[in-house]
Parts: C-alpha cells; sequence; structure tokens
C-alpha cells in the first residue's frame, strides 16, 4: 500500500477529473468512487479526488510531473491534457479543472546538464522559449 497519497480538491468533478485521467495514462483505473471522494490510480501512483466545494482552487505552486521518452509522448501528454485547458510555458500546463502539470522529456534534464556549459545554457534559453517542449529544437540548441 503507498504510504503517501496525492490528495486533489475538485468543486464539484471529483469522478469526472478520476475518469479523465484514467482516460489519459494507460496503466490506470478507479480503485473506490462515492459521493465525496473518489480514489484512482495512474501509472502505480494512487490519487484521492474530493468533491470538496468551491472554496480552494489549484495553483501552480503543485504540479505533476510527467517523465516522457521521447517526442511521441510529450504529444500526446500535451494534446490530451490541454483539451479544455491552458498551455504554459516550459513545459508547463493547467488541464481544464484547473490543475497544473508539467510535461517534460528525460532528454532534457540531460541536455541541460550537457559538460558543455555554453551549450547547457543554449538549451536553457531555448527551453525558456517553449510552451510545449520540443526536442528536436532543444538538440539544435
Amino acid at each position: 500500500m503507498q504510504t503517501i497519497i496525492t490528495f486533489l480538491w475538485f468543486d464539484k468533478q471529483a469522478e469526472e477529473a478520476a475518469k479523465f485521467y484514467c482516460s489519459i495514462f494507460k496503466n490506470s483505473k478507479i480503485l473506490h468512487s462515492a459521493p465525496m471522494i473518489v480514489t484512482f490510480e495512474l501509472e502505480g501512483q494512487q490519487f484521492m479526488a474530493l468533491n470538496g466545494g468551491p472554496m480552494f482552487k489549484f495553483t501552480e505552486a503543485i504540479s505533476l510531473f510527467i517523465s516522457c521518452k521521447d517526442q511521441q509522448e510529450v504529444d500526446y501528454y500535451w494534446e490530451k491534457l490541454t483539451e479544455g485547458g491552458e498551455e504554459s510555458m516550459c513545459g508547463w500546463l493547467k488541464d481544464k479543472y484547473g490543475l497544473s502539470w508539467q510535461v517534460i522529456p528525460n532528454s532534457l534534464g540531460e541536455l541541460m546538464q550537457d559538460k558543455d556549459p555554453a551549450r547547457a545554457g543554449r538549451v536553457m534559453q531555448a527551453m525558456l522559449k517553449m510552451r510545449k517542449i520540443d526536442i528536436p529544437k532543444l538538440l539544435q540548441a
């Protein structure tokens, strides 16, 4: 059993959001659904979603980070999660429920830690101009 579970506060769309997230991630399922709380799993990680009312909203102070193996995965998650949501900068987005996500290719970290500090700096500058991360453009930097 997972010791630490991410707990998400929704106005009244907890089950709808859980179903939406489960439709995006292949290894996902609803574990339990009740009128107030939904428990679900995405890629082996458990989450709880509460229908808590409108008192609290999501902010960028917390986000869910998706490690992507390639551009195809970046494109897939970006397209699915921005549907009805909004793009931000540097691989960040808000989904249609206001939850922030980071859709980041594994290669970004490798490129930003390049042994050549000038190249790493160029990669950083290129990334700062992007909304969705574009691996080919990072490789050109």
